[in-house]
Parts: structure tokens; sequence; C-alpha cells
């Protein structure tokens, strides 16, 4: 059954973070503005380093928990539905998986669309774990990971890495990706969609139609789970029962399966999109990042 902090930081979901997302309308400027004054309520544990770093040109953030492995780094790539967050949104939930892997944390400040569409972001993803191989880390000490919009870009962004013949990271893991950005066929649109807090089909397809920008629907890489994904590395999937992107995790399951590549997929009960920004307060929150950063550590510590 799910905790008595869970259910209050749902109702907050529910009736705070969602009615300010639909007064803002389709207002991406809004949208930004609204995603950073959520920074401010970030609870950042004690003795969390922070150091700006520019990656190849990309602003970034080094995020380190007291004690971490400086020689494992997990390269993050936030979510925000491509069109808005940055490290600054992503800080503490950075700062709690550099604590439960053991690992440095770099936080990409990738380009975001409208502005730039697809390939930018994914561009700026290869990029960046270019240049963690050139500061001396070697595949074996990466992982990669992401939430939402974030986790869709770091499947995309392994599936471009190996079809260019570079060596993957050693594990990846995904909190709500989102693998889809034309069909939106997965039945949970349908099945969950009385009882998401928060994301909605519509919201959806606003924000896909920007990322997605003047390229051709039918690329490959707008529907990743059904390419190819043979050879990629130990993938491990963190997903809301109650949030209508549940089919595109399923589907990400289900494809990595077929192709021989080894999968953990955990549906939490009762829980929305990414839940796992609300560690501070709810407990199943903060075992989710705990169980991901065992697997992170089990990989690449």
């Amino acid at each position: 059954m799910p905790s008595l902090p869970s259910y209050f930081s749902r109702l907050i979901v529910k009736y705070i973070v969602a009615p300010k997302f639909r007064r803002a309308g389709r207002s991406i400027a809004e949208w930004r503005t609204i995603m950073e004054q959520f920074t401010r309520s970030q609870i950042i544990p004690t003795g969390t380093e922070i150091c700006p770093v520019s990656v190849n040109g990309i602003a970034a953030e080094w995020v380190c928990a007291p004690g971490a492995q400086t020689d494992v780094a997990i390269l993050y790539l936030h979510g925000g539905a491509f069109v808005m967050c940055s490290p600054a949104t992503h800080r503490e939930l950075a700062a709690r998986l550099s604590a439960s892997a053991n690992a440095r944390v770099l936080v990409l400040d990738y380009r975001l669309a409208p502005e730039h569409s697809f390939p930018a972001a994914m561009q700026d993803a290869t990029s960046a774990y270019r240049w963690l191989l050139n500061q001396g880390y070697t595949e074996k000490r990466i992982a990669m990971g992401g939430d939402s919009a974030g986790g869709g870009l770091t499947l995309q962004t392994l599936i471009a890495l190996r079809d260019e013949g570079n060596t993957l990271p050693s594990a990846a893991f995904f909190l709500s990706p989102v693998t889809d950005w034309v069909r939106f066929d997965g039945e949970s649109f349908s099945t969950r969609a009385s009882s998401d807090p928060w994301i909605t089909l519509d919201m959806c397809k606003f924000t896909a139609a920007h990322y997605v920008g003047a390229n051709d629907p039918a690329t490959p890489l707008f529907y990743p789970t059904d390419m190819n994904l043979a050879d990629l590395p130990p993938l491990c999937i963190h997903v809301g029962d109650h949030e209508v992107l549940l089919s595109d995790s399923a589907r990400l399951a289900e494809r990595a399966r077929a192709c021989h590549v080894q999968v953990e997929l955990k549906i939490w009960p009762r829980m929305w999109h990414v839940f796992q920004t609300t560690a501070a307060f709810v407990p199943e929150a903060r075992q989710s990042l705990e169980e991901i950063g065992r697997f992170v550590g089990s990989h690449a510590g």
C-alpha cells in the first residue's frame, strides 16, 4: 500500500503543480518559468558539491555527494519534454543519485526545443559522452540515464553511439521515459488517463511536436522501441503505475528483451510521472533511487 507521504505528494502534484501548467496554456516561456520556480523548493543533501563545467562548449554541472567516487561518472539527461528544465531544476535528483550510486553525476544543459529541435539534444548528449571518455573515464566506469524526455534521449543517444561504432557505457537507467514522439498509441494513454495526476495526452502531443520540428515524422529515432536494440548495455527502468506514459516503459522493456538486452523493469503502484523528484518526503521515491543506485554500482562501480 502506498505511503501516506506519497498520498499527500500526489495531491500536491494534482492540485498545485498541474493547474499551474494548465493556467499557462501553451506558453513555453511560462512553462519554463514555472519549472525554474520549483528549484527553490529543492532540498539538496548537505555536503553536496555542485561545480559548473563546460563540456565541449555545452554548459553542464558536476554534482557529487560527500565521499562519492570521482572515477565513476553518470551522464544524466534531465527531463522537461525537451522544451524546459535545466541542471538547476534537477540538482536534488542528481545529488541523491550521486549518493545512491556512489558516483559523480554530470548533468548536461543540452539544447532545447522549439529553438533547437531534433537532433540537437542528441548531438549534445553524444558529445558529452565522448567528452567523458576524453577526460579519462573508461566506458566501464560510465553509466547514462535520464527522466521523462531525458530518458528517451538516453535511449536515442545509446543507439546513435552504437551505430557510429562507439563503445557504450556500462549501464543505462530510465525514470518514466518517453520513447515515442509521433504515434501516441500506447494503451496507457487511455487506461491511465483518469489516474495520472499531471501528464495528459494533449501535453505530450504539444511538446513532442516542438521536438520533432520540421524533421520527417518517419525518422526511426522518433520510435526507438521499434529499432534494433541489440548490443545495448544492461537497462533499468522505473515507472509509475498511474501515468499515461507507462506503455512507453513497457514497450522499451519488451523490445530490449526481444533483442537479448538485459533489462529490469519496475512498475511502482499508484506512483506518478518521475515521482523520484519527491525523495525528500516520499519513501517510495527514496527506495527507487536507492535501487537505481545499486544497479549503477553493480555495473559501473
